[in-house]
């Protein structure tokens, strides 16, 4: 591992211990719920099989790893990496509580943390493989740690345009608020948005070595249960909680240009706005 992407890693280790960590830990409930359809889609094309070995990577609070403990249940096992443990904290307190003494979870890094060669039956990942300094090293990491023939599903972002439910809030809050400060010049930079573009990640997966992959556009409207909800996560994670912190005296009048834009997606079934995200699967060779 080079220098630089040492400190890539530890720079992102440093930020989700300290900062999207706690937040997403604080604000678990609602973030599940937002994500699950993407979960299932993502668990669906993984295909889980009782008695299989999964590996969770990007695991966070647990969610993912306890929905394929249900799918592999009761042989199988599910071990959820994490480099968050504030997350890890929760998430093994949900896995007590569940009764899935099944599902382990450890600290580290998938990039470079040394699993047990061909321990694993298929990887799975929700939204936790975009913050890689180096992600063709990752998953060449990854591949190492499946079976011959193991298997591989992860969903990630497509880009921050294709995706209301990141830009809406932004977009409301503009006209009070001044212009935020220019996004990173570098699109494959680690972040949410790094494998928006879909043939990259064909070839990053290629170039770590895996076969048959197939990138695959989803599109689905998720959101939150009620307008506080939706309002909550707009102002807690993303660009808008950021901006909003650096100018105090304009936050009464984002908050309700945002408020207003999000009730307009609101129905029986809640604050719904439409995202796009790529499902990814792809297969070691035997």
């Amino acid at each position: 591992m080079t220098e630089a992407t040492a400190a890539a890693n530890a720079d992102q280790a440093a930020y989700w211990n300290q900062q999207a960590g706690p937040t997403w830990a604080a604000m678990q409930e609602i973030m599940d719920w937002q994500l699950a359809p993407l979960s299932r889609a993502a668990i669906d094309a993984l295909a889980p099989r009782e008695g299989e070995h999964i590996l969770d990577i990007g695991c966070g609070a647990g969610a993912t790893s306890l929905d394929l403990a249900w799918r592999i249940d009761p042989e199988g096992s599910v071990l959820g990496v994490d480099i968050a443990e504030p997350l890890l904290a929760l998430a093994r307190a949900r896995a007590d509580a569940a009764g899935y003494p099944q599902v382990r979870f450890a600290l580290g890094d998938a990039q470079t943390h040394a699993f047990e060669p061909g321990a694993f039956d298929a990887a799975f990942s929700r939204f936790g493989v975009m913050f890689f300094a180096d992600p063709t090293a990752a998953f060449r990491n990854i591949r190492r740690a499946l079976r011959p023939g193991g298997r591989l599903a992860f969903v990630c972002w497509r880009a921050m345009a294709d995706n209301p439910l990141m830009t809406l809030p932004m977009q409301a809050a503009a006209p009070v608020l001044d212009a935020p400060a220019a996004p990173p010049a570098d699109p494959h930079a680690p972040g949410p948005f790094a494998f928006a573009d879909g043939e990259r990640v064909r070839r990053i997966l290629s170039e770590a070595g895996f076969a048959d992959i197939a990138v695959t556009a989803h599109d689905e409207r998720i959101g939150a249960r009620t307008l506080d909800d939706a309002l909550q996560t707009a102002l807690r994670v993303g660009p808008l909680g950021r901006a909003l912190a650096s100018q105090p005296d304009r936050r009464d009048a984002a908050v309700s240009a945002v408020r207003e834009a999000l009730a307009a997606h609101a129905g029986p079934d809640g604050v719904l706005v439409p995202s796009a995200t790529w499902i990814v699967t792809a297969r070691s060779p035997d």
